[in-house]
Parts: structure tokens; sequence; C-alpha cells
């Protein structure tokens, strides 16, 4: 017995409970189990829509099922249809062009399950993510010698990221399509968003439109607020977390 712990008192006998009230409580578990998915997805939406109009970013403490927080840095954020995307890839390369989002998916996918790490401490362990390799679409462009870096800019209007040239050709950087084995819906930065598996969460930049090859390093959105350049999980920033690939 833990002597700076009081004991909790017992439970008073309860009242016998009849048939039709038991199978009634089995009753409400059931649809409590049935209608959990759907309630889930429903606040999930709200929570999306919500974050999508909120400047302050307080909607991103509110956790959902899955373990991600929504997250925006715009006041709002526009929708893309697989039939208005475009991402372009430009700057030092000789072959610059655009994709849409049916080129995009239809180029070699790889598909990685990796666990996911916020910079601010919460983790979601085994999450899928399927794209196009970075550096499949630097190949394609025909990156010139030149060349140092990447600066990723995304269709909020506000955000941008950054890796070098060696960071950006691993093969655990993707041209995300897909995460958790559906198609990236729009509060996760959909309809494409980048993912940089072995990176603190926000190098994995949402809603991305552009990816423009430089001579430098260009500090993103949340660099030059004082974030790590190079944020490897559980090697910047100050944290020691786990890493994640």
């Amino acid at each position: 017995m833990n002597p700076e712990r009081p004991e909790p008192p017992e439970e008073p006998a309860g009242r016998p409970i009849g048939r039709r009230v038991f199978l009634g409580t089995l009753g409400l578990g059931a649809l409590g189990v049935a209608t959990a998915p759907v309630l889930q997805r429903g606040l999930e939406g709200l929570l999306g829509s919500v974050a999508g109009e909120d400047p302050t970013g307080l909607t991103g403490l509110l956790p959902n099922g899955g373990g991600f927080r929504y997250y925006s840095v715009a006041a709002s954020v526009p929708h893309r249809s697989a039939a208005d995307y475009r991402l372009t890839v430009d700057g030092l390369v000789d072959r610059p062009r655009g994709y849409t989002l049916a080129e995009l998916r239809a180029l070699p996918q790889t598909r990685l399950v990796k666990d996911v790490q916020c910079v601010t401490g919460w983790r979601v362990p085994g999450t899928p993510f399927q794209g196009v390799r970075l550096a499949d679409l630097l190949d394609a462009a025909g990156v010139r010698p030149s060349a140092k870096a990447i600066r990723f800019t995304c269709f909020d209007g506000t955000y941008s990221e950054s890796l070098t040239l060696a960071q950006a050709r691993r093969p655990d950087v993707l041209v995300a399509l897909r995460m958790q084995d559906k198609d990236m819906g729009h509060d996760h930065g959909g309809p494409v968003r980048l993912y940089v598996a072995p990176m603190y969460f926000y190098k994995s930049a949402k809603w991305l439109s552009g990816i423009t090859v430089t001579d430098r390093v260009r500090p993103g959105y949340w660099e030059n607020l004082g974030y790590d350049v190079d944020a490897w999980v559980g090697r910047s920033n100050g944290r020691t977390d786990e890493p994640t690939s």
C-alpha cells in the first residue's frame, strides 16, 4: 500500500438491473461502435474546415482521432481539384514544366510507412504516404550544375519550405498524393503535399504548388521564425525524439 496515496473507498453494492435495461445498455454500446467512424469523420471535417478559416492557429491544438493536428499559417486556403491543380518545377533546370494531378498519378509511385513527428511533440506512428519521389521529378527536369537547393511554395499563398539538393534526392522524400491509403485530402495538404520522412513535419509542406531549384538554401516560413533549417527528427530544434526512419 502506498502511504502517500489513500486507498479509494469501496464501491457501494449496486442495485440489480433488469434484463431490459441490460439489453438496452448493450444496444447503446453497439450503436456507439457503429456510429463512431461517422462521428469521427464529421469531427475531422469540422476541425479541418474551421482550421482553414482560423488565422490564429488555435485549432491546431485540437487533435483528431488519427492523432494529427490541423494547422495553417494562412487565414484561409483555397481548394484545388484534379481539374485545376498544377505543380510547377522550375528554376535552375533545363526542362521546366508543369504537372497536372493526372500526370503525377501516372508516374511511378513509392509507398512509405513511417512515424510522423511534429516539432511540438505529437507523433503519429506507422503512417503510410504514397507519391512520386522528388528525385525523379528533379531528374526529369535536368538540374543544372550550379544548383544547390530546392525552394517549395504552396497555393495557400504564404507557406514555403527548403531542402538542400542532397536532402531532396533522398529516396524517402516524396511529392505525396496519398496518405493513410487515401487520396490526399485538402485538410492534410492535398491534393499534393511534400513528405520528408526523416525530418520534423513542418518540412512536409502542405498544398504544394511549386518546386524551384536554387543556388542556395532559402529558409522557409518557420525557419525565418527560428526553427532549424536542417530539421532531422531527434537531432534538431533542441529535441531528442526517436528518429522516424
